[in-house]
């Protein structure tokens, strides 16, 4: 058993409140995560992210898919990547600027049922629906950044994504971020989207019309598909937002300090991939993640303590000046 004697000035803050962490206590959480992705270290399914990892100088064990992240680099990954992103509009008085202290909101999704107003039933989401949501978006002034609404159950699965940023892309000048890309292949075609839009490579990386959401498997394991999105994003230089959607009590520790240690080494193993492979990529520090309801076995999105642990969050953001995407209430 590891000993841990008492600590020197060390302020708590224990209640509820705005600010409801001290920077002790961040430095507490992001020393526990050091701990963590060097000792226990993070399921990687990649062998292209085991190669990118362990040129870097982690320690991989390819037999089990563990790499062991050094403090070295994690801390080199968080000073090389943006403190600052702009998420470009297709049209340019459309551009949102993330940073350390700016709020910007966001649609979610993806939702898979539709209440039709029509005829009062619920039934599966088409990709005529999510346009629907996509020129309801680029109309509302509250909406700065659209991620995609609903899901298109109408399109084959070896497409659907592609078929989902159609309809996104052809129904709001807004920024468009994906959340649901399937495959490698079809990251490149979506990138390749956005590209055409902007007439070029070049043009999409500095003004960067769409970007793309991955989610770690918690606890503790960027999964093939999560590293060849961050990967191919951080390639391209364009935004990549790796969001851990961890669930205290049935992923990671029940307790809130506990859950934000494994969700900060999920995102963090993901920063480190992504500035690994391109030093100065662009990456966002995101959360989903929320408490679990034992009793109906759900993870209730809304809850209290999702929005005080997405507060950890957006604080351990601030604290590593990345700018970050969090759920809410």
């Amino acid at each position: 058993m590891t000993i841990r004697n008492k600590k020197a000035n060390y302020l708590r803050k224990d209640g509820f409140s705005v600010s409801m962490y001290t920077d002790e206590e961040l430095m507490s959480i992001h020393l526990a995560s050091v701990e963590v992705l060097w000792f226990e270290g993070v399921h990687i399914g990649s062998k292209e992210a085991w190669d990118i990892f362990e040129d870097g100088g982690a320690i991989v064990d390819r037999s089990e898919g563990i790499v062991r992240i050094p403090q070295y680099m994690i801390e080199e990954a968080i000073k090389s990547a943006p403190s600052t992103l702009i998420l470009a509009g297709r049209n340019r008085d459309r551009d949102v600027v993330l940073d350390r202290s700016r709020v910007n909101f966001t649609t979610f999704g993806a939702g898979v049922n539709w209440l039709d107003l029509d005829t009062g039933n619920i039934r599966n989401t088409s990709k005529a629906d999510l346009a629907t949501t996509a020129l309801l978006a680029d109309y509302l002034d509250g909406v700065d950044v659209y991620s995609h609404s609903v899901t298109a159950r109408d399109m084959p699965n070896s497409s659907v994504d592609l078929n989902e940023a159609e309809a996104f892309l052809s129904n709001t000048t807004k920024h468009c971020m994906h959340i649901d890309l399937t495959c490698r292949e079809n990251v490149k075609k979506y990138i390749e989207m956005g590209a055409t839009i902007q007439g070029g490579m070049d043009e999409l990386r500095k003004y960067p019309i769409i970007s793309a959401l991955t989610c770690p498997q918690s606890p503790l394991n960027l999964h093939h598909e999560c590293c060849d999105i961050i990967i191919e994003f951080a390639r391209n230089g364009i935004p990549v937002n790796v969001l851990s959607m961890a669930m205290s009590g049935a992923t990671t520790p029940v307790t809130i300090a506990g859950t934000l240690v494994v969700h900060n080494c999920e995102v963090l193993a993901g920063v480190v991939l992504a500035q690994l492979t391109s030093k100065g990529a662009p990456v966002i520090y995101g959360s989903s993640t929320t408490s679990f309801d034992l009793k109906t076995a759900t993870a209730p999105v809304g809850s209290p303590e999702m929005g005080i642990l997405n507060a950890g969050v957006a604080a351990l953001a601030q604290y590593y000046n990345l700018p970050s995407y969090v759920g809410g209430t």
